[in-house]
Formats: structure tokens, sequence, C-alpha cells
């Protein structure tokens, strides 16, 4: 089964996209380069990729940058930004156009919590199947708490103000996600080695670091 898209939500707001959201993100890719620092030759995935302003600085460090994204509007601006040089395809996440185990790295950032509950477990079954045996995926997004006083009840209050900007669909997938205690639950329903975990925003964003129970340690 696949979820088309109907309408293309990113398709009037694709172009300043990074104008408004670049500042706060760049802070959020500060900590996945430090979780899992990029090496030259490592095959990258990034799930949701947008604008591909994070697979920029993984092809900047020599790394073979690939990018799924359903937004026409954002695949096309993420094609213009990283060139020939880099895999960016249209598509659903769900079902991924990759074959087994092709990836050293797998990153999925702020874009889980978005997506129908059904959907979430499928694209994670996804993210396992293509990933490198001793690979490495990445998961950063909303956090059930703790949230804390008062720095986390302020960044509650702007996420809250951005998730209802952001359509009725998108504020209800996104209640969904927290009531179902987010990330953890999807993780481990893969059965999956969680080797990092950083929790910042006051308690309101999570990162995860993770790897399959059976993977080499060497690194």
């Amino acid at each position: 089964m696949t979820y088309p898209m109907i309408k293309d939500p990113y398709e009037k707001i694709a172009k300043f996209y990074d104008t408004f959201i670049e500042p706060s993100a760049a802070v959020l890719r500060k900590i996945v380069l430090k979780m899992y620092p990029p090496k030259e030759g490592m095959l990258v995935l990034e799930v949701g990729c947008g604008t591909g302003t994070n697979l920029k600085f993984y092809q900047q460090a020599g790394c073979e940058a690939h990018g799924i994204d359903l937004s026409p509007a954002m695949v096309k601006v993420a094609r213009k930004k990283l060139g020939e040089q880099a895999d960016i395809r249209l598509g659903d996440a769900s079902r991924m156009p990759y074959t087994d185990g092709c990836f050293d790295l797998v990153i999925v950032m702020l874009t889980l919590h978005e997506m129908h509950s059904s959907i979430r477990p499928l694209i994670i079954d996804e993210m396992v199947r293509v990933m490198k045996q001793d690979g490495r995926l990445v998961f950063v997004d909303y956090h059930p708490g703790p949230i804390r006083f008062p720095k986390g009840w302020l960044y509650k209050m702007i996420i809250l103000f951005f998730e209802i900007v952001a359509g009725r669909e998108h504020f209800r997938n996104y209640k969904d996600f927290l009531a179902g205690k987010g990330l953890l639950p999807l993780i481990k329903i893969n059965n999956l080695y969680i080797e990092k975990e950083k929790v910042v925003s006051g308690g309101n964003l999570v990162f995860f670091l993770a790897r399959a129970m059976n993977a080499s340690l060497s690194d």
C-alpha cells in the first residue's frame, strides 16, 4: 500500500523554507554531525530530506548523498542545491526504491511526527531494511517530555504555533505522535539498540543514534 500526497503542503513555501527554518535547524544539525561524524566515502540517506541542506554538509565531507521526499517542491530545491552528484528522489518513504543494506547512515529529522500513525512503523521498517548491517540510524523529533520550566515551556509554545500553522492534519498527526510517546516505542518495535541519546530544548526534542542489535561494534 502506498500513501500518495494529494496536495503538496510545501508548494508555496519551499523557496523560502531555508530562510525561516535554517537558523533553528542549524543547531540541530550540529548535534547530529557530532553524534555520528561523517567519513569520506560513506553512503548517507536522509528520509524527508526537504531542501537538502543537511545532505549538503555530508556531501562536502566526501559522503555520497541520497535523499527522498514526498514534496515535489522540496525535491526541486534540493536537486538544485546539491547538483547531479547527489541522488534526490521524489517518493514514498514507506516503500523506498533502494536495495537492502546499502547505506552506512540513514537520517530522519523532524519528519515522522508529520506522518499518520499507520505510516511511521512502515518508514522505520524501510530505514532498517536499507541500512547496512553495521550501519547507523539517526532519529530526531519531538519528545513527550518531561518539559522543563521555564525554558521548555517557552519552546513548547513556539513549537505549538508552527505545528498549528502547518495545518489541521499536520497538527493532528503531531498530537498523535506525542500521545504515543514519540520515537522510543517506534524504535523498540524494530529491536534496535540505542547507542546515544540526547534531549534538548528543555525536553521538547530528542536525538537517538541507533544500530541493529547484531551490528559490529568496531566503529
